[in-house]
């Protein structure tokens, strides 16, 4: 049974160097495409949750830089969630979640992932 779901963008270089250490490992996980296939607001929810919504908001790629100005202004977490729904390449990457729900990582910082998932 698979217990780490990755998501994330498949054309993303940081996403390809995360599948590539999970397979290092031996690790199994089930990808999802959010470009792709969308991501539910009760994911994003979840992820805000557990390692608020500033971590997930992508400021510094061009989707975000792109938006008017009116929807980067006074920017909260409802805000965030919304837009990132619409907008899913404007949340970071990757983000990797297990079963469970406890454990959420956004981003890939080798030595993090292997003190949470080893």
């Amino acid at each position: 049974m698979t217990n780490i779901h990755l998501y994330g963008l498949s054309n993303c270089d940081t996403v390809r160097k995360a599948r590539k250490w999970l397979d290092e490992q031996g690790h199994e996980y089930a990808f999802h495409d959010y470009k792709k296939e969308g991501v539910e607001g009760d994911s994003l929810s979840r992820w805000a949750d557990r390692c608020g919504w500033e971590v997930l908001l992508n400021r510094r790629g061009t989707t975000f830089r792109k938006l008017d100005e009116s929807d980067k202004a006074d920017i909260d977490r409802d805000k965030a969630l919304a837009l990132m729904e619409v907008h899913p390449s404007m949340i970071k990457r990757p983000v990797v979640e297990t079963d469970d729900g406890e454990r959420v990582l956004v981003g890939f910082t080798q030595s993090e992932w292997e003190n949470t998932l080893g």
